[in-house]
């Protein structure tokens, strides 16, 4: 089958990689690079990077919403397009631009979870199980009829990014099953009553509320780990933070009850959260023990004060 393929993050990747392996990709397409630092570096997408790799054409258009992009994407007179991850919307040409279609492969089980962060959310909220969709794209935010379901569970610790890894590895494995029986499939129209919306993640949503409930913010900090990653401020600093554990605790929301031996900090309800892995501004993350070698929490006081 020829496939142009769409991806930008490191989600991409692997489903970029499988389609190389099974059919012929004769275009990606993938977000402009941007620009960096004093020396005004140019970085390429981790989907650009492969495409390059595999001597693919790369295409990094700022729209797709006029008749000359449409043009160019015709001209690959491609089967079918492939999308993982993107992050520009397709008009309704493109999706009438190939054959077979657009297909979308999408970290969570639709209808749950439209939008940008499903796999964050689906671990900020609680949910025990993720996986990926495999959908016909439609105008609609990820409202297409899905082709196929894959279920990965969420397991007690398991963070954003190891969610992320896992899915994306399990998205490219059932996009290329979906692929080798696609004429055979029949799409399955989403529940509308169903569905939820993964908001994009924003940084202000990463300070730490220690008047919320212990398990949300356990939640919270699991899903933002290791990405964007949740904080608080201490005496005008931030610290970021990877892990925690809810222990027995009761003191003031947000008071460090220990910061001497352990970082144990007052949350609601008489719990309290133990830091495990921590990072100072301008230090690498850290276990809260190396922290602590050369840095004391002073008891008493209250963080994001």
């Amino acid at each position: 089958m020829k496939i142009v393929f769409m991806g930008t993050p490191d989600f991409s990747v692997p489903v970029l990689k499988a389609l190389i392996e099974q059919h012929e990709v004769v275009a990606v397409y993938t977000r402009a690079p941007k620009e960096s630092g004093r020396g005004k570096k140019i970085n390429k997408t981790p989907v650009h990077l492969l495409a390059e790799e595999a001597g693919i054409p790369v295409h990094t258009p700022r729209t797709l919403k006029n008749d000359e992009e449409l043009a160019i994407l015709k001209s690959f007179r491609a089967d079918i397009a492939i999308v993982a991850a993107y992050g520009l919307l397709l008009p309704q040409t493109v999706l009438d631009a190939f054959p077979k279609g657009c297909i979308n492969v999408h970290a969570s089980l639709l209808p749950r979870w439209r939008g940008a962060a499903p796999i964050q959310r689906a671990i900020e909220a609680g949910d025990i199980q993720s996986g990926i969709s495999i959908m016909k794209m439609a105008l609609a935010l990820d409202a297409g009829d899905v082709l196929s379901t894959a279920v990965v569970p969420i397991t007690d610790g398991m963070t954003g990014g190891d969610l992320h890894d896992e899915l994306s590895n399990v998205g490219a494995a059932l996009l290329l099953q979906t692929l080798d029986r696609f004429d055979e499939i029949a799409p399955i129209k989403q529940n509308e009553a169903l569905v939820t919306y993964a908001e994009k993640l924003d940084k202000a949503e990463c300070l730490l509320d220690f008047g919320m409930d212990a398990t949300a913010l356990i939640n919270k900090i699991r899903a933002f780990s290791p990405y964007p990653a949740t904080y608080f401020t201490y005496k005008g600093e931030r610290f970021k933070i990877y892990q925690a554990t809810i222990v027995e605790g009761n003191g003031e929301t947000g008071e460090i009850l220990d910061g001497h031996n352990n970082l144990i900090i007052a949350v609601a309800h008489n719990k309290a959260l133990q830091i495990k892995k921590i990072q100072r501004e301008g230090k690498h993350p850290m276990n809260i023990e190396d922290l602590l070698r050369g840095f004391v929490f002073n008891e008493g006081e209250r963080l994001n004060s």
